[in-house]
């Protein structure tokens, strides 16, 4: 079941993943490509996300993990766990038959949650025995650390794949890297039992050819999404999507495609534009003036699409039909503002309305919050945020509770 009509609804339950032995296995050649900036200590990191999941638990929100999730879909359905690891192994970049095939084997000696955690953290060449490296190919691909790169961003579960309504959207992903994470979000949505064995609506899929990320998609209300056109989501994903949402029948009726600089700060939409209450948002200053929106309804014959060209605080006053109160990150300090975007200050989760995790380094803007009623959870954060992503980008809602 999937029931996410808000961004502040009572959060009821929730996916996390927890992160492993993919931060160990970052090396400094390799950040950029794996878009870290820093290595993460693991221990800590560890201690941090438990803090986080039991800030969660505290707020009676279900905890789920990803890797559990997917281990029991497996187990469920024993016939297709040959097909998922050979779907894992396709979308590598691994060229050889010969080391594609001992992978295959290697991975199959697992039990499936093991088998999970290893595709996450990282095959390293040193683990696969290959019996016989007869071309160029094998012997260049053992000269590389890794036959399968680490992926340490599957602790942002808001990107693979977005609750929306009663359905879900699973997602191609903007880089090379990322690209196998939404496999995971897709075998549990389609074959584990607590969503219905793949019955869910689906508004869009890894398979489509333009870029959509999950930190770029807000449930305003069960009326209003808005959808970043930002680094990692693409125009024509979001006419998609929309195309594909009104199709289906849901309750949105109109979808803001909001236009937010293309650089590493301002990553994802959430990154610079959370809600923590029915009227207030978080927000980067850098957001707040003069900004494009394109206003996405319905026609008879497709979409109807209106450019805007407003302040940020009108056009959601004008759709959410109510005032509205835009909490800057870092206040106005230029230098806290920096700081603050940087380890994401307004990137909040919203358990309930007027009640958010943040992390406690952010202390500017937490504060701000308070000042404005808002009950701020904090949670350490010193090797979490060196990723570049808060608390909403590690959480995807799967049940809120509906906002009367």
């Amino acid at each position: 079941m999937i029931n996410v009509y808000s961004e502040i609804g009572k959060l009821k339950t929730v996916l996390l993943y927890r992160p492993g032995k993919e931060l160990e296995n970052l090396t400094p050649s390799v950040l950029k490509r794996l878009l870290f900036d820093e290595i993460p200590f693991l221990e800590v990191a560890q201690k941090e996300h438990d803090a986080f999941a039991d800030t969660l638990r505290n707020e009676d929100v279900e905890v789920l993990y990803l890797d559990q999730m997917v281990s029991e879909a497996l187990d469920e359905n024993p016939e297709i766990v040959d097909h998922f690891i050979k779907q894992f192994i396709d979308e590598t970049t691994i060229k050889s038959k010969q080391v594609k095939s001992a992978i295959f084997e290697y991975l199959k000696t697992m039990d499936t949650n093991a088998m999970v955690r290893k595709m996450i953290e990282g095959i390293r060449t040193r683990e696969i025995q290959v019996d016989e490296e007869d071309s160029i190919m094998d012997m260049l691909e053992k000269e590389y650390p890794f036959y399968t790169d680490p992926m340490p961003n599957i602790i942002f579960q808001r990107d693979p794949f977005a609750s929306i309504g009663r359905g879900v959207s699973i997602h191609k992903m903007h880089t090379d890297t990322r690209q196998r994470e939404s496999i995971f979000g897709d075998y549990m949505l389609r074959y584990h039992p607590r969503f219905n064995q793949g019955t869910l609506p689906t508004y869009y899929t890894r398979t489509e050819s333009e870029p959509l990320e999950g930190g770029d998609i807000l449930v305003l209300n069960e009326n209003t999404l808005a959808i970043g056109i930002s680094e990692r989501t693409n125009p024509f994903a979001i006419e998609k999507i929309a195309s594909k949402l009104f199709a289906k029948g849901e309750t949105f009726k109109t979808i803001l495609a909001i236009n937010i600089p293309k650089t590493r700060a301002f990553m994802h939409l959430d990154t610079v534009f959370t809600q923590v209450d029915h009227h207030v948002f978080t927000v980067h200053p850098g957001i707040m003036d003069k900004i494009t929106v394109f206003e996405i309804t319905k026609k008879s014959n497709g979409l109807n699409i209106v450019k805007m060209v407003s302040n940020l605080q009108d056009i959601l006053e004008k759709h959410l039909k109510h005032t509205v109160e835009l909490v800057m990150c870092g206040g106005d300090d230029v230098v806290a503002s920096e700081r603050e975007q940087w380890s994401d200050g307004a990137n909040t989760l919203a358990v309930e309305p007027g009640k958010v995790i943040a992390y406690s380094r952010n202390h500017v803007t937490n504060d701000l919050l308070r000042k404005k009623g808002i009950t701020v959870l904090e949670i350490p954060s010193s090797e979490l945020s060196r990723g570049r992503g808060g608390p909403r980008c590690m959480s995807m809602p799967i049940i809120r509770e509906n906002i009367k």
